[in-house]
């Protein structure tokens, strides 16, 4: 196992370690059959094969006329081809009308092409059955002089097949069309419902409870008192957790005083896969986080409890992992400073959350980049540092955004990447090449 000491000789797990103790915890959850509507962002876990070919049926590409190729071969504005109309095909038509020798049938986009007719004119070919001149729009049915359909002219020719839509020109019956593994995006669910699949077997999207802990918390929209912040980051961690794909819920902020969060986690297990605490984890006087979990649920019994851990990262140190309760939901504690607390977010619990989607690329994307700064990069010696970062991925750079400090929220908000400076560089020169996790 990978890990260093820290300025007190105290031992400091790698941020690869720690990862790794948390993916072996979480593991994907059942699989159940959901509608539509509800399947959305989640995670296909069969393969889908088309039952029907898309198109079903040849089809109109275009608003015109459906006619024979040979009735309108060499057709000019001078020479226009005549003719008769035997009436119109909607979508969705009932019975469909014959296509003879010298006929025509007005047709919609998307309606069946008719029996006998082998093209589509589009309506801006013709003088839409008023007599002459060049028509935009279709006459309605029945404007015949005698009463009837009434006649056509065509003033261009068109090749077999013109403007129409061939029955399974998009899928084949019994083509694969989704392979298990795919996340269901809109697309993906129009495909399943345009096939005519109502459900689906997939990997339900995780249930996240987030909450903040620290009595200097205030709500946003309500009045700051003396010595008193915002609470930003379960804000921020629910709306990270949602982006990831789970559905989250938020806890407003607790107070510091460990019976309450005991009861206030325990309360929230019912609805969780996953549970994320911000604050309240390192050697701090009142840091109840500790003490609180240190009794939730089962942590005596196998594979239970949460465990507190330095790890050799700036910033991020402190961090705690678990499991607590009957069901041995997982439990990823953070620290409380924003940046902390978000980049913890980024590197540990991001991934949980799409392990328990089932998904196996787990990790945000990690390019190289050029270092683009006006100075060197100091860093502590022994921890991995990562600082924020705006990617340019056109000329291959990374610039810093604002500086190391864990509560530099705002910087935190201009920023699409992770610079990742390693344990063993104290000092990256303007121009070096390093590891940038993208975040944006």
């Amino acid at each position: 196992m990978d890990s260093a000491r820290d300025s007190a000789g105290e031992r400091a797990w790698s941020v690869e370690d720690h990862l790794a103790d948390i993916l072996a915890a979480v593991h994907p959850l059942e699989p159940i059959a959901l509608q539509l509507p509800d399947a959305q962002g989640c995670v296909l876990v069969e393969d889908v094969t088309a039952p029907v070919s898309l198109p079903p049926f040849d089809n109109s590409s275009m608003d015109g006329y459906a006619v024979r190729t040979a009735d309108v071969a060499g057709a000019t504005d001078e020479f226009p081809a005549v003719l008769s109309v035997v009436g119109d095909v909607a979508a969705g038509a009932g019975p469909l009308p014959e296509v003879g020798p010298g006929c025509t049938a007005r047709i919609m986009t998307g309606a069946a092409l008719p029996p006998g007719a082998q093209a589509v004119i589009p309506v801006e070919w013709t003088d839409g059955g008023t007599g002459s001149g060049v028509a935009t729009t279709m006459r309605p049915a029945g404007e015949g002089p005698d009463g009837s359909s009434g006649e056509v002219r065509v003033y261009r020719p068109a090749g077999d097949r013109a403007h129409v839509r061939a029955r399974g020109s998009d899928v084949q019956a019994g083509d694969l069309v989704l392979e298990a593994g795919t996340v269901l995006g809109p697309p993906q669910i129009g495909l399943l419902a345009a096939i005519g699949r109502g459900r689906v077997r997939v990997r339900p999207r995780p249930r996240v409870v987030v909450l903040s802990t620290g009595s200097e918390l205030v709500q946003p929209g309500e009045e700051l008192g003396e010595g008193q912040i915002y609470d930003s980051n379960s804000f921020a961690l629910t709306a990270a957790a949602r982006d990831a794909g789970a559905i989250a819920y938020r806890v407003g902020a607790v107070t510091d005083d460990a019976q309450e969060l005991r009861a206030t986690i325990e309360d929230q297990l019912i609805r969780a896969d996953l549970v994320v605490t911000t604050g309240g984890v390192s050697v701090g006087a009142y840091d109840v986080v500790k003490e609180a979990l240190s009794s939730v649920g089962d942590a005596d019994e196998e594979g239970g409890g949460v465990d507190f851990r330095k790890l050799a990262m700036q910033p991020g140190k402190p961090q705690g992992f678990g499991s607590i309760g009957p069901e041995h939901t997982p439990l990823l504690a953070l620290p409380g400073n924003p940046v902390s607390s978000y980049v913890s977010f980024e590197l540990f619990v991001r991934p949980a959350i799409r392990a328990l989607m089932g998904l196996e690329e787990v990790h945000r994307p990690t390019v190289r980049a050029v270092l683009v700064t006006g100075e060197p990069l100091s860093s502590p010696a022994g921890r991995r540092q990562f600082l924020r970062g705006s990617y340019d991925a056109d000329a291959g750079t990374v610039t810093p955004v604002g500086g190391a400090g864990s509560h530099l929220v705002a910087a935190l908000a201009h920023a699409d990447s992770l610079i990742v400076v390693p344990e063993e560089d104290t000092a990256v020169e303007p121009g070096a090449e390093l590891d940038v996790i993208l975040i944006g």
